[in-house]
């Protein structure tokens, strides 16, 4: 029977929501001001799930300071306390919305992780504003 197993996490992080294809009025009118020149900030909460069968050794899916471990070093050694924009690979090409962040954690921690487990990556821009990527 699969259970799923989740870690949340917190980073800081500021963006500017911006298409350099388009021109200055038309990212206003699209972004508004997300699309802000000096960047703005968010204060990102992050679920990571887990899901599949319990190990009968270990009585785990996985182990939650694994976990913490991993998250740690993919994503806030990365994300927190940068610029997206300017400071994170990830983002060079890549408007930084909610849900491109969502999915490029997805993408940095599915390597790292065994095929029989399903992962779920939610994030939070704020307290209503969140999106959900399973891959």
């Amino acid at each position: 029977m699969a259970i799923t197993v989740c870690r949340a996490e917190h980073f800081n992080a500021a963006h500017r929501l911006h298409n350099p294809a388009w021109d200055d009025a038309h990212n206003q009118r699209v972004f508004g001001p997300c699309n802000n020149p000096n960047y703005h900030g968010h204060n990102y909460n992050l679920i990571v799930r887990l899901t599949g069968d319990v190990d009968p050794e270990t009585g785990y899916v996985y182990d939650v300071k694994r976990l913490s471990d991993l998250i740690k070093r993919e994503v806030l050694d990365r994300y927190d306390h940068r610029n997206l924009n300017l400071d994170v690979e990830d983002f060079r090409v890549l408007n930084p919305t909610a849900e491109h962040i969502a999915m490029a954690i997805w993408q940095r921690l599915r390597p790292h992780l065994e095929a029989a487990l399903a992962l779920s990556v939610t994030l939070y821009e704020t307290d209503r504003n969140f999106v959900e990527y399973h891959g």
